[in-house]
């Protein structure tokens, strides 16, 4: 165990994804579809997950699966999350996106109970509840303007886009669950990255477009990016256990309203900072609480990313 190296990996890797989630937002507010860029995400990723799995020596027996099917419904679900979440970054600020994106944590808590049979007590229970009126919090000034303008229904139309997203990481991640009862955590990164990139092919008839030369670099560097920071994650937890590591996702966003404020300028609202504080203190309980219960997670967090 080394937890100033887990923490620093974990770190690196929250960088790293909000860096990819900005490369992301500038392609899709210059047209580039959500399909596309779930595309180019995983396609590019591949090399680096590959290199990564030859140089650990986990290249074969790493890539070994029992459960096909398995991989198919998290590549489905997680695929489809991360071209909702796409989605929301073309339309909404930077930080908001971030914001409602912290909501599948808690999602997850209320699915594990749903689908896996977990049992979820009262404190848990409790921080749900507390992390959901934040959502409520972030999203009301969108619901409110739903009926205004046409910027405004299209923010509003974002930030359902946004949540929509956050329950399908959540079920992606109650997926990731079952897998890591029977399968290597190199296969289920490796196998995601395969399936999401075959899966976003039959988004071609929503029409795809031909990126400019600089989205296409953007798009390729997200991928790269995307690859590394799993590489990252998947390694931080192995020097330390899930209960110390996690809550350095919440990090990111620190690190989005940086990004968003001086690439994009975009100001965040009050509204939306006190709604992410209530969000990101009911995430740090629910990860304290289930330290103090004993429950093991580290395992299924091991192959999962903020984004899905």
């Amino acid at each position: 165990m080394n937890p100033a190296r887990a923490i620093g990996l974990k770190l690196i890797s929250v960088t790293l994804f909000v860096v990819m989630s900005a490369l992301i937002k500038a392609a899709a507010e210059h047209g580039v579809p959500p399909g596309e860029t779930v595309f180019f995400r995983s396609l590019f990723a591949l090399p680096v997950i590959l290199v990564w799995l030859g140089a650990t020596g986990q290249l074969g027996a790493g890539l070994r699966t029992g459960d096909p099917l398995g991989h198919l419904w998290r590549g489905l679900v997680g695929g489809t999350a991360m071209g909702l979440n796409f989605a929301a970054l073309g339309i909404l600020p930077l930080p908001e996106a971030t914001a409602i994106g912290f909501a599948a944590p808690l999602l997850v808590v209320i699915f594990a109970a749903m689908f896996l049979g977990e049992k979820v007590r009262l404190f848990r229970l409790s921080a749900v509840a507390l992390g959901l009126v934040g959502v409520v919090v972030v999203l009301s000034p969108r619901l409110s303007t739903f009926a205004g303008d046409q910027m405004d229904a299209a923010e509003s139309l974002g930030a359902i886009v946004a949540l929509a997203g956050a329950a399908a990481a959540a079920l992606a991640q109650v997926f990731v669950r079952k897998l890591v009862q029977t399968e290597r955590t190199s296969a289920i990164v490796f196998w995601f990255s395969v399936t999401s990139t075959v899966l976003s092919l039959f988004t071609i008839p929503l029409g795809w477009v031909v990126p400019s030369v600089w989205d296409a670099a953007m798009l390729v560097a997200a991928g790269l990016v995307g690859g590394v920071a799993q590489i990252c994650l998947t390694s931080a937890y192995r020097f330390a256990e899930a209960g110390l590591v996690a809550p350095f996702d919440y990090a990111s966003m620190l690190l989005a309203l940086v990004i968003g404020y001086f690439v994009f300028a975009e100001a965040p609202t009050p509204v939306v900072l006190i709604g992410a504080g209530l969000i990101i203190a009911a995430g740090v309980f629910i990860i304290w609480r289930e330290r103090q219960l004993g429950l093991e997670r580290g395992r299924a967090r091991k192959g999962v990313t903020p984004q899905g």
